[in-house]
């Protein structure tokens, strides 16, 4: 409030210096006491008046911003300042009235709309067809920047997340660690030395000790570093790095989808895109185009890579979206579209086992933890806490779970449709109870 202040007579001390200034000439000019007494105190109510009106100005120059989305508390002040104004100036009393009505209606307005959850909506953009095969590399890796974090120059922002929905579980920086899945930085060397990791087998996928031990049948193991990275992507749980497989598993299963798979399904030149990205950001050549493909092409057999978009897919809205889920979806598919399956154990919903997050039985869950004591976020009812632990996961963080491990954003990144059907499942979930149909 008092930088408020401050911003509000910064800018509009001109104007307050000139009303204070004539509140002083009324009382030393005007002789009649009782025409002096109310000239005054009609000034001085004006530069109250004044003072809200340039607050107002100030809160939406200072937090009208991104997150922020406080025009209402702008409107709220100036109509406090019509109404009062109102009252005193009789004159014009009418016509501020309906103005201050109207500020009324705008700041409840603006007020609702802003309560509601802030998402993206509309039609996913067509996709632009790229030659990927004959880019230069620093144009390629750029390309695997936006796929990884929706564009250039993105890789340091938090909450920056892209097609391949990589951030969801990997860090991509020196010092960073995450529950879900290993730091990425330094992969291109690291690459070569996992594969030498006696419970990599390479060489004799047979002998390994994980749940599934090839791609698919016949695949063997990679030979090098790049073909590491390319079995990683296609088959993580090849070979899960120590620590990072889902709990109860003794590091058997990844809980990594494949990603040239539903419902990320990167084509293998996007995955080349990728691949050289992680290369390139460390000052490190990296392979060809054509290398990397090949390197997928082991692991990856043609009836399960994803073909680029047709001219009639594009012409009936395809393409790619900066949304993981429009809405469209049934509820599982948006659940695995958001990476939930891999943190969260949800009832009904195939593959989700995750023992990173809660267990989401909403139904049961939501009523006790809008009592808890140390609970403060805003939701009164299930629905309203279901939603704001999607969008705003920090507002209350389930005992024994960190804080910090949900990803923030998926307020923009789910339309409002993909969010509703998220609620209504998951608030229908309850402990010992058969879940709803997943649809």
């Amino acid at each position: 409030m008092i930088e408020l202040i401050k911003a509000a007579l910064a800018m509009g001390w001109p104007a307050l210096g000139i009303l204070v200034g004539l509140m002083f000439y009324f009382k030393a000019s005007i002789s009649d006491p009782v025409a002096n007494k109310r000239a005054v105190f009609k000034t001085f109510i004006g530069i109250i008046g004044a003072v809200l009106l340039f607050m107002a100005i100030a809160n939406y120059k200072m937090n009208f911003f991104e997150e922020s989305r406080l025009l209402p508390v702008s409107l709220v002040l100036i109509t406090s300042m019509t109404f009062m104004m109102a009252l005193y100036f009789t004159n014009i009393s009418a016509l501020l009235k309906i103005g201050g009505f109207m500020f009324f209606i705008a700041a409840a307005l603006s007020g609702y709309g802003n309560w509601l959850p802030q998402v993206e909506g509309g039609f996913p953009p067509i996709e632009e067809k790229k030659d990927f095969s004959n880019m230069p590399q620093t144009e390629l890796a750029d390309e695997g920047e936006k796929i990884i974090f929706g564009g250039v120059g993105q890789n340091k922002v938090q909450g920056a997340i892209g097609k391949g929905q990589c951030p969801l579980c990997h860090a991509f920086h020196k010092g960073m660690l995450g529950e879900r899945a290993p730091n990425l930085d330094g992969l291109p060397e690291r690459a070569g030395t996992q594969i030498e990791d006696p419970r990599y087998h390479k060489g004799n996928a047979a002998a390994r000790d994980s749940d599934q031990k090839e791609a698919f049948p016949g695949s063997g193991t990679a030979e090098n570093g790049q073909e590491y990275i390319a079995e990683s992507h296609a088959c993580p749980s090849c070979f899960v790095v120590a620590g990072y497989g889902v709990k109860g598993t003794n590091d058997k299963v990844s809980p990594m989808p494949s990603i040239h798979k539903p419902p990320i399904s990167l084509s293998l030149p996007e995955l080349a895109a990728v691949d050289t990205w992680l290369y390139v950001r460390e000052g490190r050549e990296a392979p060809s185009f054509d290398e990397i493909v090949k390197s997928y092409e082991k692991f990856i057999p043609d009836s399960e890579r994803p073909k680029p978009p047709t001219e009639g897919d594009k012409a009936a809205g395809g393409g790619a979206s900066a949304l993981m889920a429009d809405g469209t979806e049934p509820v599982d598919q948006i659940f695995a579209k958001g990476q939930c399956v891999a943190c969260h154990t949800i009832p009904g919903i195939a593959g989700a086992t995750g023992t990173i997050g809660p267990k989401l039985v909403e139904g049961t869950n939501a009523p006790l933890r809008i009592k808890d004591k140390d609970y403060k976020g805003k939701a009164k009812s299930v629905p309203d806490y279901i939603m704001e632990s999607i969008v705003e996961p920090s507002a209350y963080v389930v005992k024994g779970f960190p804080d910090n491990t949900m990803p923030k954003v998926f307020g923009q990144k789910l339309s409002a449709g993909a969010l509703k059907k998220l609620v209504d499942y998951l608030s229908q979930v309850q402990e010992g109870k058969e879940p709803p149909k997943a649809s």
